[in-house]
């Protein structure tokens, strides 16, 4: 395939984004030995591993685990690289890539090894990180609720027979039946309360350590936004630096500052943005509303920020807002008025919290499927989604 093809940062702004980012269209059967290979390397050596969901409040719980462990990174190369980024053209507002790639190279390795995952990355960061870590090595899972326990009971078996001490927190809701499975697998695990705690927070309470006060108060800046509580102005830096950083610069930043970023972190928080209220714009006003039960649920696609042009949807009087994504997968936002997300995304492939969730309906069978997806602006994922919502109104 023609590079041209896929490089989309000389589009407009309305057609680069109706479309995934370039990452979309690199194979699973090339990204997995790769895959592999970036564990391998992780966990050589490592004295810990942690699994871990790559947002905000995931890669909070690596900065805790380190500070714990004395495994902290040196701060100094990430900023110094950051402020030569946002002087130079490397950052550009119209450069393709929502967010950094997860090859992302350390400048050294933390003893206290990093795994992003996520839920549908679980099973196979479990089997990995077994297969390479070295016998004894402690390990922690944090942010991630798996789907089924079928699904990761071999591997995770694995891992406790090969590890030291596993440990598990997260905040989101579990089958009771999921939670006492991975308890009997010899999981020491933790789950907060989901519209309480983030996992950061969890994290913070279960570790046997003295924090600093800045790391509780990155906890409560995390949750803000982890929770969509939306009361401290932080927590929308905390998310978007995550979300255009490198895990292990992120980590390595917040684990050094807490919640208070330094300035050279906020000025390419600030350059980023412009293209991000672009899209978000963008978003909002291709979004059509429809009446679902007594619900107003406003549904609208793009590659955007989620969270604020759901905002933006509810200041405009809806209830809940569905962001299809070009990737094929789909973000469910509620509000007072509605705090079902997680149902509706449990019918379609998904999961998460009452206020907030995602899912991806299982509908794209192959590539024109998705060039469908694309030209139509998601129309089959809107209506599987609408579908969901229709049937808790039958309940």
């Amino acid at each position: 395939m023609d590079d041209e093809l896929i490089e989309t940062s000389e589009l407009s702004l309305h057609r680069r984004s109706l479309l995934p980012g370039k990452g979309f269209f690199y194979p699973d059967s090339l990204s997995e030995d790769r895959t592999e290979e970036r564990i391998a390397e992780a966990v050589d050596g490592a004295e810990a591993v942690v699994i871990t969901d790559s947002d905000a409040d995931g890669l909070g719980c690596v900065a805790l685990i380190r500070e714990a462990r004395g495994a902290a990174l040196d701060v100094v190369p990430f900023e110094e690289e950051l402020a030569a980024e946002v002087a130079g053209d490397a950052a550009d507002e119209d450069d393709d890539d929502d967010e950094k790639g997860e090859d992302e190279e350390p400048h050294e390795r933390s003893t206290v090894a990093l795994v992003a995952s996520g839920p549908g990355q679980i099973e196979e960061s479990l089997e990995l990180v077994a297969k390479h870590v070295e016998e004894g090595t402690d390990a922690y899972v944090c942010d991630i609720c798996p789907d089924s326990f079928e699904y990761i009971a071999e591997d995770l078996d694995a891992l406790v027979e090969r590890c030291g001490e596993v440990r598990w927190f997260d905040h989101h809701q579990w089958d009771a039946d999921l939670e006492q499975s991975v308890r009997d697998a010899g999981v020491d695990l933790v789950i907060g309360d989901s519209e309480e705690e983030c996992t950061t927070d969890v994290t913070l309470r279960s570790l046997d350590y003295e924090f600093d006060e800045r790391y509780a108060e990155l906890a409560e800046v995390t949750r803000d936004h982890d929770l969509w509580l939306k009361q401290d102005e932080r927590s929308d830096d905390l998310a978007d630096y995550a979300y255009w950083s490198g895990p292990e610069e992120y980590a390595t930043i917040v684990g050094e500052y807490g919640a208070a970023l330094p300035e050279t972190v906020l000025d390419y928080v600030e350059h980023r943005r412009v293209e991000k209220e672009r899209r978000i714009d963008a978003a909002v006003s291709r979004a059509n509303r429809r009446e679902i039960g007594d619900w107003t649920v406003g549904f609208t696609y793009g590659r955007c920020s989620q969270n604020e042009v759901a905002e933006t949807l509810r200041e405009q009087g809806c209830d809940a807002a569905v962001i299809v994504k070009p990737s094929g997968s789909a973000s469910i936002r509620g509000s007072e008025g509605f705090e079902r997300c997680h149902e509706v995304a449990g019918q379609v492939n998904g999961g998460g919290h009452p206020k907030a969730a995602g899912c991806k309906p299982d509908i794209y069978d192959d590539m024109l499927d998705m060039a469908q997806h694309w030209t139509s602006e998601g129309r089959a994922t809107r209506t599987v989604i609408r579908r969901a919502f229709e049937e808790l109104v039958e309940e």
